[in-house]
C-alpha cells in the first residue's frame, strides 16, 4: 500500500455490490433506451434528450453551454450531437446576439415532430425498465436516494450516518 493509499476508505463487500450493481443498471438502462429509440425514431437516448430540453425551453432555444449541463454531455459531444441534428432538420443553430461567441440551439417543427413520435414509445419503455418494477415507496425511496447523489447545491449531500 502507497503513502496516499493509506487513508482510503476502501469500500466493503456490500458497498462494492451495490456500486457494481449501479453501474450495469444504468449501462444496461441507457443502452437499451438507446438501441430502442433508435430504432423507433432515428435519433438516440443523448439526441432525444437535446431534444427534449429544447422543447421545455422558452422559445423552444437554448443557449449552447446552457444545454450541454443541460443533458450532461461534453461541449464537444454536444456540438456533434447539434450538428448530426441541423443535417437531419430538428434543430438549428444561431448565433447569440448579446454574445458574439455564442449560438442558441432552436428546435424546429420538425424536430418537435420526431420528438413527439417518439416520446410515447420511449416512455413506455422507461415505464417497463424502471418504475413498473418498483413500487410506489420503492420510487419515493430511489427519488430520495438520487437527489442526496445528484451534484447540485450539496443540499443533504453529507455524509449518511449508519
Amino acid at each position: 500500500m502507497t503513502a496516499r493509499e493509506e487513508g482510503v476508505r476502501w469500500l466493503d463487500a456490500e458497498e462494492q455490490s451495490v456500486w457494481r450493481s449501479l453501474l450495469r443498471a444504468q449501462s444496461r438502462i441507457e443502452e437499451e433506451l438507446d438501441r430502442d429509440l433508435q430504432a423507433r425514431s432515428g435519433v438516440g437516448l443523448v439526441e432525444f434528450g437535446i431534444l427534449v430540453a429544447l422543447s421545455e425551453a422558452p422559445g423552444m432555444r437554448m443557449r449552447m453551454r446552457v444545454l450541454a449541463d443541460s443533458v450532461i454531455v461534453s461541449k464537444s459531444r454536444l456540438s456533434h450531437q447539434i450538428t448530426r441534428l441541423e443535417r437531419a432538420g430538428y434543430v438549428r443553430r444561431e448565433p447569440c446576439e448579446e454574445d458574439r461567441r455564442g449560438f442558441w440551439a432552436i428546435l424546429t417543427d420538425q424536430g418537435l415532430e420526431v420528438l413527439r413520435a417518439a416520446a410515447g414509445g420511449h416512455v413506455t419503455r422507461v415505464r417497463e425498465r424502471v418504475f413498473d418494477r418498483l413500487t410506489r415507496e420503492q420510487v419515493r425511496q430511489l427519488g430520495a436516494v438520487m437527489r442526496l447523489l445528484e451534484p447540485g447545491d450539496g443540499a443533504g449531500g453529507g455524509p449518511n450516518p449508519r
